[in-house]
Formats: C-alpha cells, structure tokens, sequence
C-alpha cells in the first residue's frame, strides 16, 4: 500500500499539471463529444489528458495555456529539424503559390528520389505514399509478387504502422516459453496470423531455426534495424549482418524498415551497419514534415511496379507524391547533410550519458539506450536484448514513468510517455543540459516512488 509520503507527491504532480493545463481540460471536454477519447491519434493520448498545441516554433510546443514545452517528441521522430524551419517553410509558400498537388508528375518527385537513392546505397529505384504504413505494406506487396510466397517472419513485438498484415504482435508475446505465436491486434482479421512467423529482435538461431522450418513459405523478413516503437532497442553487434545472411542462405527477401532509424546516418542505418537489404521502407523525416511514406531497393524487384508492363503492380494514392510534400521533403533532406547527422548524434550521446549519471546520482536503477539523436529510457538497468525484454522492465514502472513524464511536463520538457527522447536540429547543448537536469530533479522528487516499487 502506497505510504502517506508518495501519495502526496502523487497528488501534487497531478494537481500541479491540472492547474497549468485548464484551458486543454476544458478543450478535451469538447473535443470528447465528436472524438473517442477526445483525439485522432491513440500514440499521442496519455492521462489525464494531453495539452493542446497552438504553435510550434523550432524545438518548442507552445499549448492552449501559453505553456512553453522543450519538445523531445517532434511528431513521434518526424520533425528532424523542429518545428516550421526557415528553408522549409520557404520551400512550402514558393510552392503553394503554384499549387498544392496536380495529379501528374512533378519534377520534384523525382529530384526527392535522386537524393534518397544517392544517400542509400541500397536504393536503385524508390515510389512515394502518404505514410509509413503504406510503405511497409507495399513493401509487403513486391515481396510476394517477386517470391511467389506469402509469409513474413517479423521480429516480435515489432512495429510497422496500421495495416492488417503487421498489426500481429505488436506486442510481444509474453507467455509462449518456446517460439512466439502469432497473435492478431483486435480487429484484424485472424487469418493474417497463419502468414506471420516470429523471432525475438537480436536472436539470429531463433530466426534461423524459423526460416530453416519455413523457408517454402516465407517471402521476406520485414524488421526495423533497431527497435523504435518496440522500445528503442539497438542492434547487437554482427545481428544486421547475420540477418543478412540468413536472408540469402534460406532464399528471402530482406526488408529494412527505417521510417525511424533514417534519421541516425545520412544513408540510415543500414549504411552505419554496412548491410544492404533489398527494400527499405522509409517516411517520417524525408517529407520535412508533411505525410510522406517511400518505398524501395533493387531494381528488379521495383520494377514490377513500372505501369508500362502489362502484369505491373498498381499503387497509387490521391496525394502520392503531392508537390508540396516533396518540396518540404527536399529542403528537409538539403539542410541534413552528414555534418548535422553527426552533430545531432553527438547532443543525443550527451543525453543518454546524463541520462545514466542522473540515474546513479540519484540512486534509482536505470538506463538508457539508443542510437544516435534517438534514446530511450527504462527503470531497469539490465540489458534489453528485444521488445519483450523492454515490456518486462515496464510493467513494475508504469505508474513511475507515469509520473515523471507529468512531472517533466509541470517543468516544460516534453517526451513520448512510453519513456522516449528525440533529439532535433534546433538543439544544442543548452537545451541537452536543461532536459537532462530536468530529468535529474524529477528523479530527485520522485525517489520515494521509486523505493515503493523496488521493495514490491
């Protein structure tokens, strides 16, 4: 039972975000009558509520309250450089003056292109959407029409956006003590669990043993080379590379999704890891903030897609390729050359360093992990190998992670609540420093919590 001390701290972290969020309680209240919930996106609801934003300018949200936030989330990853960027808005009015999207080619569609392809070894041909989940879906898509064969072995716990086929184990199965079973998201159909087949993240005898067993069946792996939603978990060392071997030892197509991970190298990380995969899905960054979702690799297989071949794959989208989206994503990708990749992984190693120093200063157990401008922090300071091994440090510190992100939110630094941090180009050690001593007297409030948990 909760002692006297950690409920009155509880309650005044709830009190004191309350008072300053009146104004976004009040527009929730409305919002709850035409929306479930009150919004339109589930990752971005947390409680008691959210804040609603009225402005965004570099590296800070400012909500309905007049609340200033250092924003740590930038749209789950996508805003690479902040919030409304000189050159981009630029490039956005001088487009918008002739028009937002016109149902034919562009030229800037194929000067986006040219810039991923050149950045990403890999990429000998690339097609544009309108979000990640599309992306990985048509990526989905080529593999079977390219290999004949329908399943996909996908890591467990793994995420790769909404549609039916990747909406099976999202989240990790936590009870199998053998191989993972397939299990369907509510609401997707069922039969989308015989198609998928399971690994641990990090596992290559796990992954062998399931391609050896269903090599007939298996299309493609589809995986992130580093786990973002599944909790922000690193490749081991040489497990890129293994999975690439796999892939060609047992006759499967490799599918890198780098919707999040683009953003650690200026080639993603496949370029850092040195492992050429035979598509790449891609979004987030790449339309400098507009809704964007790419896909693509060899030419071979993208070629299926060419609409002059009587058997080509169709794929459209109304806004597929829209002008202003590209325009945006043109900017975005001119002013993130190799020189800002490196300084903004160099602000997010300052962060996960202070990160862990605030942990043993304060004497809670702790750790971050992470590549790059993307980290992710866990009560826990065991080594998180995979999405189940990340579930298991969060079930006993849910209420904890609850209360330091309402706690970091009074003092105005805002995070994903699920415990992650991006770094944007706006940044500079200044604002580092303010969210690590931030998190540091968070910490510091929160220590009694934290010895209620460590003694249950």
């Amino acid at each position: 039972m909760p002692s006297q001390e950690v409920e009155e701290i509880k309650q005044d972290i709830w009190q004191r975000y309350l008072e300053k969020t009146r104004k976004s309680k009040e527009l929730t209240e409305k919002a709850q009558k035409f929306l479930p919930g009150g919004d339109t996106r589930s990752i971005a609801f947390y409680t008691p509520y959210p804040f609603f934003a009225v402005k965004g300018q570099g590296c800070y949200l400012y909500d309905a309250d007049g609340n200033e936030y250092l924003d740590f989330v930038n749209n789950m990853t996508s805003l690479i450089h902040g919030h409304a960027h000189p050159q981009i808005m630029d490039a956005i009015r001088r487009q918008t003056e002739k028009g937002i999207t016109h149902g034919v080619p562009v030229e800037a569609q194929h000067k986006l292109a040219e810039l991923i392809c050149k950045r990403v070894p890999s990429i000998e041909s690339i097609r544009f959407g309108n979000s990640g989940s599309e992306a990985t879906m048509f990526c989905m898509r080529a593999a079977r029409a390219f290999t004949g064969k329908q399943g996909f072995l996908k890591m467990d716990g793994g995420y790769h956006g909404s549609h039916d086929f990747v909406q099976v184990n999202t989240m990790p199965d936590m009870i199998s003590e053998d191989l993972p079973q397939a299990k369907a998201t509510r609401g997707v159909p069922v039969c989308t669990e015989k198609d998928i087949f399971l690994t641990p993240f990090n596992d290559l005898n796990t992954a062998e043993r399931v391609l050896k067993d269903n090599r007939d069946k298996i299309a493609a792996i589809i995986m992130e080379p580093m786990l973002g939603a599944g909790g922000g978990v690193p490749p081991q060392e040489g497990y890129l590379q293994g999975m690439r071997a796999l892939a060609d030892r047992y006759g499967v197509l490799l599918i890198f999704d780098e919707v999040i991970s683009f953003r650690v190298h200026e080639g993603g990380l496949q370029a850092m890891a040195d492992v050429k995969p035979d598509l790449t899905a891609f979004g987030k960054i790449i339309g400098g903030g507009f809704p964007i979702g790419a896909f693509g690799g060899r030419k071979d297989i993208m070629e299926m897609f060419d609409p002059n071949k009587s058997d080509s794959i169709a794929h459209s989208g109304t806004f597929s390729g829209n002008a202003v989206t590209m325009a945006a994503g043109i900017a975005n990708l001119e002013i993130y050359p190799k020189k800002e990749v490196e300084r903004i992984n160099a602000l997010g190693k300052r962060l996960t360093d202070g990160f862990n120093k605030a942990f043993e200063k304060v004497g809670i157990p702790g750790g971050t992990r992470g590549i790059g401008s993307l980290a992710a922090i866990a009560f826990t300071d065991k080594e998180l190998s995979n999405s189940k091994d990340v579930i298991l440090s969060m079930i006993p510190s849910f209420e904890l992670m609850q209360y330091l992100h309402l706690e970091m939110l009074n003092q105005g630094v805002f995070f994903l609540h699920r415990g992650m941090f991006t770094v944007s180009t706006p940044m500079a050690e200044t604002e580092i420093d303010i969210c690590v001593e931030t998190f540091e007297q968070s910490l510091e409030l929160l220590k009694p919590l934290a010895a209620e948990i460590q003694h249950q």
